[in-house]
């Protein structure tokens, strides 16, 4: 018995029992058949070499009785060539099926990992930043691979499986009552003998493969965390290399463990399997010998049953857990389908417009904000909990409302918390407001199409994120037409040129996991020129110097100036000192605009903002500050910042 006949029923007794008591969603099948529909011609070929193939697996047995009943007893030399090469052709024709087989299944299993892998990413990356900070990574990654890898077992393994099987016990069966009922209905009788072990030991089987799945995803999540730099430079500074190590050791040494036992059962299950089978064999050599001795049976007839068998169990032990089968593959696209089904939280209006380039306005009009409830952005599964959490979500806006004209620089300040950095995520539409509306340009930011508010709306964060490619890569992110002479250009008014020329490589310099390749000031600084490359009309600074130190602010600071000339910008600022020089200041408490003005104004009034000042330089000298000039109307210039 070859792993043609045995494989399947091992595979199928290993398949998780408990995906039987899955609820699926309604409409699963249906939306599963659709993902094939495009592939239904070639399908339909596949399915005709499966019925073939079954055929003529069928075929040989028969051909074998002939060769010794008339052929071999029959003194028919001719007749025992003539089979034999029908025998060896059938091989050959057996052969040029299965490679057809591998063929059209790996064009259609790899078409479907295509299809339902971009689809689910291209969704995902629809979804509103809320649904990424709610998020376990490692489950997203999970549904493209494992969850994508199962559904399309559905159009190759488990469909073949099935077909095959299928039409191959039914013809199996069938030659085997023609050639003798009694026998056929003993080696039915001895089927359970094996089966219902069998199922015992697949339950087992599953459940151990099962804990190995759930060990090998635990591994993967401690390497993931501790093989980056930041949780390589935390191990490192907690002195736990040992203990690190001791702790994998202990996950690594439970999948050794489980691999053994695993291994053992499963060849527990092939020997019972072949062990049934022989004793099968055993039965049908003995009495259907003996009825041949006495005449009731031909030898010939003898051998084909015995080669019949060999068809027979396999197969069988497969279709008896066909329903774990077919439900294994229905969780597995429920679970594609509950990502592809949660609608983005941000989306684009059909009727959308373009917001206009130019000098831009930004406009808050009674705004009031709450973040997003778990049940509007997330799924349980995704976030590894069994229920998402009910709470309604705490309101961090109330009636904001301020204009920042074409050119301004308006500076949000405040306490930790106090809701600036929603505020700011509001432009860009990270975010939809609950009541009242953003404008940019006169565009309510809803009615706008995302693309073109893209364009006019650039932000640089305190953290700057790089992606592990080379530098002329991260720039050519924001403009990928971008040509040598304007890569330069920007990096030189980010101010970091020198730096990047200076560098073996130059532009082709990998800047290593998240740009820690790199300091803080210079990964800002590459920020800046990727956002002068993309050249908005809108700047948001989210405290985007409040990390670094004195040299690298200053630094920074200097790229800015390019950055702000000519633009409208929102500032969040940490350090007060380097905005004293703005259009206006906002000052933010509790989701509201408690105060509003310039520097010496609000220092006057003796406010939160002036309370703020004197806490942050109490005992100081007079703090060095960014100075704004207006070299022309409407265009700004910040110095540098030296304390």
């Amino acid at each position: 018995m070859g792993a043609r006949t045995w494989g399947p029923a091992m595979r199928s007794m290993r398949r998780d029992e408990s995906v039987t008591n899955v609820r699926i969603t309604p409409g699963t099948a249906r939306r599963m058949l659709a993902f094939g529909r495009p592939y239904r011609r070639i399908l339909i070929l596949f399915l005709v070499f499966i019925v073939l193939d079954a055929v003529v697996g069928a075929a040989n047995p028969l051909i074998y009785r002939a060769i010794i009943n008339k052929g071999i007893l029959g003194h028919r030399v001719g007749l025992v060539v003539e089979l034999a090469l029908v025998v060896a052709v059938l091989a050959v024709v057996d052969a040029a099926l299965l490679v057809g087989q591998r063929w059209v299944s790996a064009r259609v299993g790899e078409g479907v990992i295509f299809d339902l892998r971009s689809k689910v990413f291209g969704h995902i990356q629809r979804m509103p930043v809320a649904f990424f900070t709610r998020t376990q990574t490692g489950a997203l990654i999970t549904r493209l691979n494992n969850d994508v890898l199962g559904a399309q077992q559905a159009f190759t393994d488990t469909l073949s499986s099935v077909v095959s099987n299928l039409v191959g016990v039914t013809l199996v069966l069938a030659a085997m009552l023609v050639l003798s009922w009694q026998i056929t209905l003993v080696a039915l009788v001895i089927l359970p003998v094996f089966v219902i072990p069998a199922r015992r030991v697949g339950r087992r089987l599953s459940s151990i493969t099962r804990e190995s799945y759930a060990l090998n995803a635990e591994m993967n999540t401690t390497m993931t965390e501790r093989f980056n730099v930041a949780g390589a430079l935390l191990v490192k500074l907690f002195g736990r290399p040992g203990e690190e190590r001791r702790t994998f050791e202990a996950k690594a040494g439970r999948v050794r463990d489980i691999g053994i036992t695993q291994a053992m059962y499963a060849r527990l299950f092939y020997m019972a399997l072949i062990l049934t089978a022989s004793l099968a064999t055993a039965l049908v050599y003995g009495w259907g010998g003996a009825m041949a001795v006495r005449g009731a049976l031909n030898v010939g007839t003898v051998v084909a049953l015995t080669a019949y068998l060999n068809r027979l169990y396999g197969p069988l032990t497969a279709l008896s857990n066909v329903q774990v089968d077919v439900m294994t593959t229905l969780v597995s696209f429920d679970r594609i389908f509950e990502v592809l089904d949660l609608r983005p939280g941000i989306d684009e209006k059909p009727d959308a417009v373009d917001v206009p380039r130019g000098p831009a306005r930004i406009e808050f009009d009674h705004v009031d904000f709450s973040y997003p409830r778990a049940e509007e952005v997330s799924l349980a599964s995704l976030e590894s909990v069994a229920v998402l959490e009910s709470a309604p979500s705490q309101q961090v806006l109330f009636d904001v409302s301020f204009t920042a004209e074409p050119g301004e620089l308006v500076a949000l300040v405040g306490p930790s918390g106090a809701g600036k950095t929603t505020l700011s995520h509001l432009v860009p539409r990270l975010y939809d407001v609950r009541q009242g509306a953003v404008r940019v340009n006169g565009i309510d930011v809803r009615d706008a199409t995302l693309p073109s508010l893209s364009e006019v709306v650039g932000v640089v964060t305190q953290d700057a994120h790089l992606f592990h490619e080379t530098i002329r890569s991260n720039l050519l992110y924001a403009r990928p037409e971008a040509t040598d002479e304007e890569l330069v250009g920007a990096l030189r008014a980010a101010h970091i040129l020198a730096l990047v020329e200076s560098l073996p490589d130059g532009l082709d310099t990998l800047v290593g996991d998240r740009g820690y390749r790199l300091s803080g000031g210079e990964k800002q600084r590459l920020a800046i020129a990727r956002l002068l490359l993309k050249a908005p009309d809108v700047v948001v600074l989210d405290e985007a110097t409040a990390h670094l130190d004195s040299e690298s602010e200053a630094a920074v600071q200097e790229a800015l100036r390019s950055a702000l000339k000519g633009r409208t910008s929102l500032v969040i600022a940490h350090r007060l000192s380097t905005v004293r020089e703005a259009d206006r200041i906002l000052v933010i408490d509790d989701g509201r605009i408690v105060e509003q003005g310039r520097h010496e104004d609000l220092l006057a009034a003796g406010g939160l903002y002036a309370e703020l000042y004197r806490i942050q330089f109490e005992g100081q000298s007079e703090p060095a500050h960014l100075e704004v000039t207006a070299d022309e109307p409407g265009e700004i210039s910040l110095a540098g910042l030296n304390g």
